[in-house]
């Protein structure tokens, strides 16, 4: 092993300068978590506002129950699945939705925010008593993510 005029070996230097990338990129990943976590919805400031009787109804919409799952996509990346669906039991068409996602961490706190639009996939609209399945996949997912399925709250409607 070779060593400089000051006695410290190049093995030495070579895992400080990795070291100190590693901890660069691991603080840019997590502000850049923190960020998408607690980013307010910009489409939230730019649409009108709901009627009350509309904001009513989106508590009658009800999801089945979610699946997480993953699978490695074709670049060898972990890609995560949430399936679900939504039923309308109430009397009126919806034509879109905004599902706004909560992931959280083992002590409850959000982790991530996300906001979905589960009938986007679908050509038809949601008529009165009827399901449609959806899924929402995920690139990347928090580190301190406590791997349940999200809380989900329907924040828009068109009708």
């Amino acid at each position: 092993m070779s060593r400089n005029d000051h006695g410290v070996s190049t093995l030495t230097i070579i895992i400080i300068v990795v070291s100190v990338i590693l901890a660069g990129v691991v603080a840019v990943l997590v502000t850049y978590q923190h960020e998408v976590a607690t980013r307010p919805a910009t489409a939230a400031a730019t649409r009108a506002p709901m009627p009350s009787d509309q904001k009513a109804y989106l508590s009658t919409l009800t999801f089945g129950e979610f699946h997480m799952s993953a699978a490695a996509n074709f670049l060898g990346h972990t890609e995560t699945y949430l399936d679900g669906s939504i039923s309308n039991p109430g009397t009126k068409v919806v034509r879109n939705l905004e599902v706004e996602l909560n992931f959280v961490d083992t002590l409850n706190q959000v982790v991530l925010r996300e906001s979905v639009h589960p009938l986007a996939d679908h050509a038809n609209v949601l008529q009165p008593g009827e399901t449609h399945a959806f899924r929402v996949t995920f690139e990347h997912m928090p580190m301190d993510w406590n791997q349940a399925p999200p809380m989900a709250k329907v924040v828009y409607g068109e009708f």
